[in-house]
């Protein structure tokens, strides 16, 4: 079921509205990509914070942003808002080494996460 601005997870209940609406969406896209409830949350949560943290009224577009995450058949690495992995790999630290070229070659960040979906840390490009 999706969430909604009425209707959310109770760990979003003391986010700022703005954050929280973000963390909503963002929970309900990972949902829509097939992550659990349970994973979606923690994770929407975070980046939702990053994006307040990192968003002001001039910054009309942001860098891209890729996710390192888990799922049944091993590693990948995921475009902000995609569907569909970018690349897949048996190992998180083929999955990283990947994300870490592309914020090498290109202005984006990777978001690395661990297994059960709350974030590890993040790499940025200079």
């Amino acid at each position: 079921m999706p969430w909604t601005k009425e209707d959310y997870p109770q760990s979003m209940k003391n986010l700022p509205a703005k954050t929280r609406d973000k963390a909503i969406e963002i929970g309900n896209a990972l949902v829509d990509d097939g992550y659990d409830e349970g994973r979606a949350i923690p994770i929407a949560v975070s980046q939702a914070e990053k994006w307040a943290d990192g968003s002001s009224p001039d910054d009309s577009h942001s860098k891209e942003e890729y996710h390192v995450v888990s799922d049944e058949q091993g590693w990948m690495v995921k475009k902000e808002g995609s569907k569909r992995a970018s690349y897949r790999f048996d190992t998180k630290q083929e999955a990283v080494e990947k994300g870490r070229e592309l914020v090498r070659n290109n202005d984006c960040s990777l978001v690395v996460h661990l297994k059960d979906g709350s974030v590890e840390n993040t790499v940025n490009s200079k």
